[in-house]
């Protein structure tokens, strides 16, 4: 499956534009890391064990969205975007969206 940030794709066109294709995910902060990222955010650094759990959230939103975008016939996504929001104290939703579409190789 492929996946643009773009409208298109190099060496493809679409040919059939299915509908919004989406993935999301829920993550909820835990002890352990608010520990550390406090520690971490007196003497200053990069909050690493949230930015892990973030990379893991997107790959968890993509994985759904592409799932998403195979159920409704597609063989791409295009124009993928990422939101996120908080939904609760100490919780936020991460989604992932983007145009299902079919594409076909451009014929030279």
């Amino acid at each position: 499956m492929l996946i643009s940030t773009t409208c298109e794709i190099p060496g493809k066109r679409v040919v059939k534009t299915l509908g919004v294709a989406m993935g999301n995910t829920v993550r909820a902060r835990f002890i352990g890391r608010d520990i550390i990222a406090g520690i971490r955010n007196i003497i200053g650094g990069e909050l690493k064990e949230y930015t892990k759990m973030m990379e893991d959230a997107r790959e968890e939103a993509i994985k759904r969205m592409l799932e998403n975008a195979e159920q409704l016939g597609a063989n791409a996504v295009v124009n993928v975007r990422f939101v996120t929001s908080q939904i609760a104290q100490g919780a936020a939703e991460l989604l992932a969206y983007g145009t299902a579409v079919v594409v076909e190789d451009v014929e030279e």
